[in-house]
């Protein structure tokens, strides 16, 4: 649900990056920490562990512009993607307004990507929301890497809705923005159609 300030004439708008452990989530927002010039941005706030993977989550907000004269700023935010967090990805998730699904292409990963999906599903019912309910974006990453899944394969395991897709290879920074674009012009349209 976005937050509506009026006071101050802002919107902020929560997009969620979630997927498996290791499959490019951190890499996304830190791509696009390090692309966005300084004054569209704040701080990237990082929690990590000492083998350097996100603990519980990456924070960044973002500046896109106004929307019927408020500010709009995306507030972009990673899951930690171990089993064991389960209940952080939850909270994480709460008032969510789009969610970006990182699954990883390697054919080693096919299943966690799929225990992710699941995971999502069934922490989003738990705010009485669903997968085709809210805007989705499915990013395909490491497309880039040796033994990866067609993409027929991982489309058929992960996206059986058909919700938007792009390849991506969020190292060298290939479909990152892309990836925000998608998500966040549906983001817009989806609080549009609330709009009286």
């Amino acid at each position: 649900m976005p937050f509506i300030n009026q006071a101050s004439r802002e919107i902020s708008l929560k997009i969620v990056y979630y997927g498996p452990g290791l499959g490019g989530k951190t890499t996304n927002v830190q791509h696009l920490h390090d692309r966005t010039h300084e004054g569209a941005k704040g701080r990237l706030v990082s929690l990590k562990t000492e083998s350097d993977r996100t603990l519980y989550f990456d924070f960044l907000p973002l500046e896109i512009g106004s929307i019927a004269g408020f500010r709009t700023r995306l507030q972009l935010y990673t899951v930690p993607g171990q089993v064991f967090y389960r209940a952080s990805r939850r909270l994480i998730l709460r008032g969510l307004d789009g969610v970006v699904f990182v699954a990883d292409s390697q054919q080693d990963r096919l299943d966690a990507n799929v225990e992710s999906m699941a995971d999502l599903a069934d922490n989003l019912d738990e705010y009485g929301r669903s997968l085709a309910s809210l805007p989705l974006v499915i990013q395909y990453n490491k497309r880039d890497l040796g033994g990866i899944v067609p993409l027929p394969e991982l489309r058929a395991a992960l996206n059986p809705g058909g919700a938007p897709e792009v390849e991506a290879a969020a190292a060298s920074g290939q479909g990152v923005f892309e990836t925000l674009k998608m998500v966040s012009r549906r983001v817009l349209l989806e609080l549009k159609s609330r709009r009286p």
